[in-house]
């Protein structure tokens, strides 16, 4: 069973940075993609971006795109998202997610591991 737990959240002003973690634990962690998502209330639960674990490919919304960056660090089974120039429109709970799943990074219905969440509030 693979766990994710998500750090890194809070209140930030808009224009500000931040970067979410996520720490991946269990004992066959191998996952293909990893990836961010995230929901703001009376919203559905929208992709973020996206990294596949062994290559390193990336996808990102085009909401984030220039403003987000995803990585990884393999030896230590941690997904960043690092978050600049923030919005107030930004302001969600962010998840975190793995997938053993080949197909396109962004396949929301592809990820079976879903961390509990951390939420970002952006303030104007």
């Amino acid at each position: 069973q693979v766990q994710l737990v998500e750090s890194g959240g809070g209140l930030v002003q808009a224009g500000g940075s931040l970067r979410l973690s996520c720490a991946a634990s269990g004992r066959t962690f191998s996952p293909y993609k990893m990836g961010w998502f995230r929901q703001a209330p009376g919203t559905t639960r929208e992709f973020v971006a996206a990294i596949s674990w062994i290559g390193g490919s990336t996808d990102y919304a085009d909401s984030v795109k220039g403003r987000f960056t995803i990585s990884r660090d393999n030896s230590k089974n941690t997904l960043y998202l690092q978050m600049n120039s923030l919005k107030p429109e930004d302001t969600a709970v962010y998840y975190c997610a793995a997938s053993s799943s080949p197909g396109r990074l962004r396949m929301r219905h592809e990820y079976d591991n879903w961390g509990q969440g951390t939420q970002l509030t952006v303030s104007s």
